[in-house]
Formats: C-alpha cells, sequence, structure tokens
C-alpha cells in the first residue's frame, strides 16, 4: 500500500485490522488491480471484506451446530 501512495499509518491500520492471510490477500487483490484509490474506498473494501469473513464463521458455527444436532437425533434410544 504505501508502495502505491498510501500514507504509512493508514497502510499500518489496514494489515492489522486484515490480520489473516485469507483477508489480506483479498485486499491485496482489491488494490493491486486499480490505480491509487480514495482511502475512504479502501476502508469501505476493508469493512466489506471484514463483513464477508464474519458472515463466513458464523456460516461455519452454525454448520458445526446443526451437524451436533443431527448425530444427536440419530443416537439411538436407550
Amino acid at each position: 500500500m504505501i508502495e502505491k501512495g498510501y500514507p504509512k499509518g493508514f497502510a499500518e491500520i489496514i494489515s492489522t485490522e486484515l490480520h489473516t492471510e485469507f483477508t489480506a490477500n483479498r485486499m491485496i487483490g482489491y488494490i493491486s488491480a486499480r490505480e491509487l484509490l480514495p482511502m475512504e474506498e479502501v476502508a469501505d473494501e476493508m469493512l466489506a471484506i471484514l463483513s464477508d469473513r464474519d458472515r463466513l464463521i458464523r456460516k461455519h458455527i452454525s454448520q458445526d451446530a446443526q451437524m451436533a444436532i443431527n448425530e444427536f437425533y440419530r443416537m439411538p434410544e436407550e
């Protein structure tokens, strides 16, 4: 981000918030495919990436819980 022309402090905040490889790679792809974008657009994209990540986490938690419930109902009655 610094090489693209963004202030160092801004780049540090973005990289701190996007602390996983998955989210960082998404941001790198977003920034590298475009010219210098306004910082507001980059911040909006960061929030969208984090929102997607949180949605995926909730989906996996829900799926795990549903699998546990299904397993419970499949248990033979004693």
